[in-house]
């Protein structure tokens, strides 16, 4: 498949959405690159994309490994000199948080721990902002830059105060918090660039068939990716700092 002469980078884009993401991306011509904490199993998720055609590539990538975040910076200056696409995908849900009491989620709010808080902040918070700082200038560079923040509907406080609301019973402290905290960051970086030719959303892909979303998820693993490609290539009179889901806004 010929490139469109973009790249890509995709946190944690060995499989799940990161991997769907990728596919999305490839297929329209992105040369995707995947972030993988095992290079193995990421160079195994680049040749799957190339069968199909797609221009790909993988390095090793530990988003809570600063030196991880240079090396990235270092690999994307030298072999294309900017970089026209970041997802910042990678993801942590600690999975007591989500137990349910047979169809009745949990709310464990009063005992999250500080250790599970802060974990999951670092993972899902303070990396993507350190990261998506190194590679800013790179970003610069490219005459369309698009930042993308997986987010969660889970991040929204609007839905989570309202009793009517669908996620109304869905409370997972740490995760909720780190992803409301994550669109804080889209919304502050997005003003910042506001007159650059960068735009920067968040996205919520869906209750997904993934590992981390589970079997009984409606959205089969193949849509995972949609809303993350469609922010990444979003046209110049696309929108900024905004919540989306299949290209319908959601609440903050």
């Amino acid at each position: 498949m010929k490139t469109n002469n973009k790249t890509a980078f995709i946190t944690g884009g060995n499989r799940g959405l990161g991997f769907e993401t990728a596919r999305e991306l490839g297929e329209q011509g992105v040369h995707v690159v995947l972030g993988a904490r095992d290079l193995a199993s990421g160079e195994a998720a680049a040749g799957r994309l190339q069968e199909k055609g797609i221009s790909a590539a993988a390095i090793r990538f530990d988003v809570l490994k600063p030196e991880d975040h240079q090396a990235a910076y270092a690999y994307f200056d030298q072999h294309h000199g900017r970089l026209d696409i970041l997802v910042n995908n990678a993801g942590f849900l600690y999975k007591p948080e989500s137990a349910f009491n047979g169809d009745t989620p949990v709310n464990h709010t009063s005992t999250a721990s500080p250790e599970i808080l802060k974990q999951t902040f670092d993972i899902n918070f303070f990396a993507p902002v350190a990261l998506t700082q190194t590679l800013l200038p790179l970003i610069r560079k490219s005459p369309a830059g698009r930042i993308v923040n997986l987010s969660s509907i889970l991040g929204s406080l609007t839905l989570h105060a309202d009793p009517a609301s669908p996620i109304y019973h869905m409370k997972t402290l740490a995760y909720d918090a780190s992803k409301a905290a994550l669109n804080v960051f889209t919304i502050h970086l997005a003003h910042e660039l506001r007159d650059t030719n960068i735009k920067v959303n968040s996205a919520h892909p869906g209750w997904v068939k993934t590992e981390l979303g589970g079997p009984n998820a409606p959205m089969e693993v193949s849509e995972g990716g949609k809303t993350s490609a469609q922010l990444a290539t979003l046209p110049a009179n696309g929108p900024t700092g905004g919540f989306f889901h299949l290209g319908q806004r959601l609440p903050w």
